[in-house]
């Protein structure tokens, strides 16, 4: 067995791919949209579907806001600097909801960025990612 992908809701489409594709660094892998259902699919991800987890992000037509559940946390992506990360982030006019710097009850270094509906995505070394 292997995880595919995880699936949000988001209220701009355009505005969210913009934020995992340029601010993030994710590719556009695949993009379909189903008129008769009123809605869109967008995959992103760091790599091919055939051997990466991926991101599937869906618009319903007419929608432009979702509740986040209290049951979901967050997203978690792994990279080199966390410090670097967040400055990246923020240049490119990301939003960053907790600055780079070790845990509360630990050593990792995490960060939080937020996407344009209010996703939390965290940033973790490469190193410490399996470890957090």
């Amino acid at each position: 067995m292997r995880l595919l992908h995880t699936m949000i809701r988001v209220g701009d489409l355009e505005k969210s791919l913009k934020f995992y594709t340029e601010t993030l660094g994710m590719t556009l892998l695949r993009k379909m949209d189903f008129p008769e259902g009123k809605f869109t699919l967008a995959f992103v991800g760091y790599g091919d579907e055939s051997s990466h987890s991926v991101l599937e992000l869906t618009y319903n037509y007419g929608v432009d806001k979702y509740e986040i559940g209290g049951g979901f946390g967050h997203i978690a992506i792994a990279v080199d600097d966390v410090y670097q990360a967040v400055e990246t982030i923020r240049a490119a006019g990301g939003k960053i909801v907790r600055e780079a710097g070790p845990m509360l009850h630990g050593n990792v270094v995490i960060a939080f960025a937020e996407d344009p509906d209010g996703y939390k995505i965290e940033l973790l070394n490469d190193h410490g990612a399996r470890t957090a």
